[in-house]
């Protein structure tokens, strides 16, 4: 493999929301800044086809106390992971995001107006702010651009580099046969949430996935391998929507969530409400197997009623969503969702947690910054952090050398040997094998059912399968070598997974142990850390406020 050396002040890795805001401010600071990005920036990453909901205080609609607002976000289902002081930074910050993305193209008030709704409960503050988000991707791009960030597509990060001080990365090129070498004063970690880890709605169909499926978790596997630290991650996260057709969007239908007989199933509404949408998915996310487990199910999104300037409201966001495949289906199939309901399912589980980074955006080590890197306050904190993390990412490479080469020189030989072998194994298993083996052991084992016995049995085939993929995994082009990198990623991730929820030994929120049935006070206010020591991982309780 050709050896390529890219040198910059600030490196960001993933150029998603947060990996362009955090390329953006830390240029106009006058960084040297370089995003790697796995896929074409344009329209990468789980937010490439649009977002419609972005969390925010605003003053002239919330009213001057921001409180009400960070508590209610606090409480939320993204918020009880985080400190006050976290919630607080956040909300602080949004609204300057707000008024940069209107003055950049992206539309933030919809006929004039800030316009609240969906995500909300009746009688609580609006925290969700509508906007139309289609092509937010390009738009951004445009933006880091102008300020003069380099931008290298295609790339596959694959370690982070970190000794005394000293910062760097290595890449693979996954369209020529390249290893590109980043030496950088400070990294900035935004690669999205972690998918791919459990089987989708159509197992049969690897990518039909509610967020991108080229997000794998590589910046918290690349983390935690350098030694940084994660937290929360035994913590579950879910999505709902249409059955066997998975993408986000379900606060964007104007619907309440029935049963067969036409009884909702939820107490926040009982007709449509283009306002709030039915919150019941979001307090209640296994809901849907519950119903078809109980013979109670299926459950059905139903908008029938609802008037036709609400169905344009909806159609509307749901282009800005991402979610036109949707509304072409429904089109092409003759389905009026006026008329019909939409029977609704449970997608995958992944993980709510990732790296651990506070109001600053610093990890647990020097120079390395995160946002964005984990499933926790969508596309509204990836860019307020990511903006956060560019701010501090370049003041920190104002008073630091960029690393040499001959510094790295053991890692990177061991990582290119280990590269080599991949693509020269004549024969072996390939990334899709491993990646569907993957799957099965993490619903049979570490799915909706847990236990410490089935958890003990799930880590077991796990190790044995890491261990296997590890000498036997092969690749027959750079493409395929990229998809080998992502499964070894989610492989490490998934063990960290399997040991931190055999550590947490209670039932919590939307976490359940069977054998554990109750939820323990004594790990009130506190979060599970977990970082590599000595080659093995390490868990931590901490309180939340530190």
């Amino acid at each position: 493999m050709d050896e390529v050396i890219i040198k910059s002040d600030v490196l960001c890795v993933g150029g998603g929301i947060a990996g362009l805001m955090a390329a953006i401010r830390a240029a106009e600071l006058g960084a040297n800044v370089v995003i790697a990005e796995k896929a074409n920036i344009l329209r990468s990453g789980s937010a490439g086809l649009g977002c419609d909901h972005f969390r925010v205080y605003i003053p002239e609609f919330h009213g001057k106390d921001i409180e009400p607002v960070v508590e209610e976000v606090w409480h939320s289902q993204v918020g009880w992971t985080r400190t006050k002081e976290f919630i607080r930074k956040w909300m602080e910050r949004s609204f300057d995001i707000v008024k940069l993305w209107d003055s950049w193209g992206i539309p933030m008030k919809y006929e004039g107006r800030w316009e609240f709704s969906g995500h909300a409960f009746p009688g609580r503050p609006f925290t969700t702010l509508k906007y139309s988000g289609q092509n937010q991707k390009a738009i951004l791009t445009k933006e880091a651009k102008k300020r003069g960030v380099k931008i290298i597509n295609r790339v596959m990060m694959s370690e982070l580099l970190f000794r005394d001080g000293l910062i760097g990365a290595i890449g693979v090129d996954t369209r020529e046969d390249k290893l590109l070498i980043f030496l950088s004063k400070s990294i900035v970690l935004s690669t999205g949430g972690c998918v791919r880890l459990y089987p989708s709605p159509t197992p049969g169909w690897m990518f039909n996935r509610a967020d991108s499926p080229s997000t794998t978790g590589d910046g918290r596997a690349m983390a935690y391998r350098a030694g940084a630290e994660l937290s929360n991650m035994e913590i579950p996260m879910r999505w709902a929507g249409p059955k066997y057709f998975a993408r986000c969007g379900k606060a964007t239908w104007v619907g309440v969530i029935k049963d067969p007989n036409g009884k909702p199933v939820g107490p926040f509404l009982k007709k449509p409400d283009r306002r709030y949408g039915d919150a019941i998915a979001d307090v209640y996310k296994s809901l849907f197997e519950d119903y078809t487990r109980s013979g109670k199910g299926p459950l059905y999104m139903d908008c029938r009623g609802i008037s036709n300037d609400d169905y344009k409201y909806m159609m509307y966001w749901m282009k800005h969503e991402g979610n036109t495949a949707i509304v072409n289906h429904l089109i092409e199939e003759g389905i009026d969702i006026r008329k019909n309901p939409v029977e609704f399912m449970t997608y995958e589980m992944t993980t709510r947690g990732g790296i651990l980074y506070n109001e600053k955006a610093e990890t647990s080590l020097k120079g390395l910054y995160a946002a964005g890197d984990e499933y926790f306050g969508g596309v509204s904190c990836a860019a307020t952090f990511g903006w956060i993390a560019g701010e501090n990412s370049a003041n920190y490479s104002k008073k630091k050398d960029i690393s040499e080469i001959k510094n790295f020189k053991d890692e990177i030989k061991e990582k290119k040997a280990f590269l080599e072998d991949i693509k020269n194994r004549k024969h072996g298993s390939s990334w899709q094998e491993v990646n569907i083996a993957l799957n099965q052991i993490m619903f049979d084992y570490a799915g909706s059912i847990r236990y410490e016995n089935l958890l003990n049995a799930g880590l077991n085939q796990l190790q044995r399968l890491k261990e296997k993929t590890h000498k036997t995994i092969i690749a027959k082009n750079p493409h395929e070598l990229m998809r080998c990198l992502e499964v070894l990623n989610l492989l490490d991730i998934a063990e960290v997974i399997f040991l931190a929820v055999i550590e947490r030994k209670e039932t919590r929120d939307k976490f359940f142990r069977l054998d554990f049935p109750f939820q323990n006070p004594l790990l009130d206010g506190k979060r599970l850390v977990c970082k590599l020591k000595h080659n093995r991982p390490s868990f931590e309780w901490r309180k939340i406020d530190t």
